[in-house]
C-alpha cells in the first residue's frame, strides 16, 4: 500500500500532469464535437421538416377549389393515393377567410391551439409566411406555417399548416444518449493512451534524471547515450552531455591547477624553509646569516612573482581583465620592448632582429600586447644559445596583422606542442643550468590573443628554433598622432 507521501508525489510527475492535461482538453473537445453534431443534427432535421411542409403547401393547393357555396375538397375519392394525401393534409390544418372567419379547423390543429384573429389578420396583411413551433398537452413539439393563399378568383385565404415532430426529435434525443452515454469509456480509453504515450515519450527524460542523479565528481565521464531521433529530446540529451563534459574539464582543470599550484608553491616555501633552518642551527658569522637570508629572499621573490601571475591569470580568465582596445601603431611598441631586450640579448651573446615596417595600425590593448611580444621575447632568449638569433617580424595583410617571434635555440620536441600553453607547462630539460620559469607566460600569451579575437601558431624543430605566429585583426582606423602610453 503505498504512502500518502509517494502518492503526493506520483501526482506531481510530469508524466501525470500531462495526461490530466491531456484528458481534460481531450473530454472539452468530444464534448464540443458532440454539441457542434447535435446542433447541426437539429439543424438538418428542421431544413428537411420544413421542406416536408412546403411540399405539402404546394400539393395543398391542387386540393383546394372555389365553388358558389365557398372553398372546398376536390378530389378524386375512388384513388388510394388522392384519399391519403387530402387526410394527412387536413390532420394539423386552420382555414380561415380573409375575414378572419374560420372555415376549417382540424382536430389536431385545436389541440395545439387555434391562432387568435388578431395574429390571422396580421398574416393575411403581411402576406409573408410565418413559422413557428406549438406544443400540445402532452409535450410534442408541431412545426407550423403560416401564410396566405390566393385561389383562381381572386379570393384570399389564410392557411396554417403543420407536422409532428416527434420523430426529428427522438432522432436527436437518441444521437444525443448514445454520444454523451459513450463519452465516458472514450474519455476513459483516451486517458489510458495519453497515459501509455507519455510515459514512452518521457522515458528518455526520465534516463536523463537518472543519470544526473548518478553523476558525481568521481564519475562525469558518463554520457547519455543518443536517441538518433532528431527530436527535442535528442536535442536535450545533446546539451545535458555537452555540459557534463564541460564540467568535467573544469574538473580536470581545477585538480590539475590544485595540484600545480601545491607543487609551485611547496618548492620556494621548502626553500626558503630550508635556508632558514640551516641558517638558524649552522651560521657562525654575519656572511653565513647574509648568503641564508638573500636566499631566502630570492626564493621569496620568486614566490612573490608567481602568486601575482596566478592572480593575473585567474583575473583575465574570469573575465575581470577589460581590454582596452583602441587603433595603436604595433611598430612603434614593438620597438620599445626590442629596447627592453637588447642589453639581455648581448649579454647572452645572440643577435636581436627586428623586421618590421614603418607602420603597422592595430586593434589592441596596448598593456596587453606590451606581455604579449615580452613573453615571447623571454621565452626565446631563455632558451637559445649564445651565438644563436631572435627575430621579430611584423607584416600587415589586408584584413590582419602577423607577428612572429624566432629564435635559433634548442626547438620543441614534437610530442609537447599541444601542451606549451596549458598552465605550469615546462618542457622537460636534461640540462641543469636551465633557468626554470613558473610555466605561466605561454598560458597568458594564448589568452592574450584569444581575448583579441587573434590565433597563434608554432613551429619548432628540434635543435634549429621555434617560431611563434601571432594573427590579429587590422584596425582601418588611422594611427593616433600621439599614442597614449599606458
Amino acid at each position: 500500500m503505498p504512502s500518502l507521501g509517494s502518492r503526493t508525489r506520483f501526482t506531481r510527475q510530469l508524466g501525470f500532469r500531462l495526461t490530466a492535461g491531456y484528458l481534460v482538453f481531450f473530454t472539452f473537445l468530444h464534448i464540443v464535437v458532440g454539441l457542434f453534431f447535435r446542433n447541426t443534427l437539429i439543424r438538418v432535421q428542421e431544413s428537411r421538416m420544413r421542406e416536408l411542409i412546403e411540399d405539402d403547401w404546394a400539393t395543398l393547393r391542387g386540393f383546394l377549389r372555389q365553388t358558389d357555396a365557398g372553398l372546398a375538397w376536390t378530389y378524386n375519392a375512388d384513388s388510394p393515393q388522392d384519399s391519403f394525401l387530402a387526410e394527412r393534409l387536413q390532420r394539423v390544418l386552420l382555414l380561415a377567410d380573409q375575414k378572419g372567419n374560420l372555415l376549417q379547423v382540424s382536430p389536431g390543429y385545436r389541440v395545439i391551439g387555434v391562432e387568435p384573429p388578431s395574429e390571422i389578420r396580421r398574416v393575411l396583411q403581411s402576406r409573408t409566411p410565418v413559422w413557428k413551433v406549438s406544443r400540445d398537452p402532452w409535450g410534442t413539439n408541431y412545426m407550423i406555417r403560416m401564410g396566405t393563399l390566393t385561389l383562381p378568383g381572386g379570393r384570399l385565404y389564410f392557411v396554417a399548416q403543420g407536422r409532428n415532430m416527434a420523430v426529428t426529435e427522438a432522432t436527436v434525443r437518441q444521437f444525443t444518449w448514445q454520444y454523451f452515454s459513450g463519452l465516458p469509456v472514450i474519455v476513459l480509453v483516451g486517458g489510458l493512451l495519453g497515459w501509455l504515450l507519455a510515459k514512452q515519450v518521457l522515458q528518455p527524460l526520465q534516463q536523463v534524471v537518472r543519470t544526473s542523479e548518478s553523476i558525481t565528481g568521481s564519475n562525469l565521464s558518463l554520457r547519455i547515450p543518443m536517441r538518433n531521433a532528431g527530436d527535442e529530446l535528442d536535442r536535450l540529451i545533446d546539451t545535458f552531455n555537452r555540459m557534463i563534459e564541460r564540467l568535467e574539464n573544469s574538473f580536470q582543470q581545477m585538480r590539475q591547477f590544485t595540484a600545480d599550484v601545491s607543487h609551485e608553491l611547496r618548492t620556494p616555501i621548502t626553500a626558503v624553509r630550508g635556508q632558514l633552518e640551516v641558517a638558524l642551527l649552522t651560521a657562525q658569522g654575519e656572511e653565513q646569516l647574509r648568503d641564508a637570508i638573500l636566499t631566502a629572499l630570492e626564493e621569496t621573490e620568486r614566490l612573490s612573482d608567481f602568486v601575482k601571475a596566478m592572480l593575473q591569470l585567474s583575473q583575465a580568465e574570469s573575465g575581470q581583465l577589460v581590454l582596452c582596445k583602441a587603433p595603436r601603431d604595433l611598430c612603434m611598441i614593438a620597438r620599445d620592448v626590442l629596447d627592453q631586450y637588447r642589453i639581455p640579448a648581448e649579454d647572452a651573446g645572440l643577435r636581436l632582429v627586428a623586421d618590421l615596417p614603418s607602420q603597422c595600425i592595430g586593434e589592441v590593448d596596448r598593456i596587453q600586447f606590451e606581455r604579449l611580444l615580452s613573453n615571447l621575447l623571454s621565452n626565446a632568449v631563455k632558451y637559445t644559445p649564445s651565438g644563436g638569433e631572435v627575430r621579430v617580424e611584423l607584416q600587415s595583410g589586408e584584413h590582419q596583422v602577423k607577428l612572429a617571434v624566432a629564435d635559433t635555440g634548442r626547438g620543441i620536441p614534437r610530442e609537447h606542442l599541444p601542451h606549451i600553453f596549458d598552465r605550469f607547462y615546462r618542457v622537460p630539460s636534461t640540462d641543469s643550468s636551465d633557468t626554470r620559469g613558473i610555466g605561466l607566460g605561454l598560458s597568458f600569451v594564448a589568452w592574450i590573443v584569444k581575448a583579441h579575437g587573434g590565433s597563434i601558431d608554432v613551429t619548432s624543430t628540434p635543435g634549429r628554433g621555434a617560431r611563434f605566429l601571432v594573427t590579429l585583426p587590422l584596425s582601418s582606423a588611422p594611427a593616433p598622432a600621439a599614442p597614449a602610453q599606458t
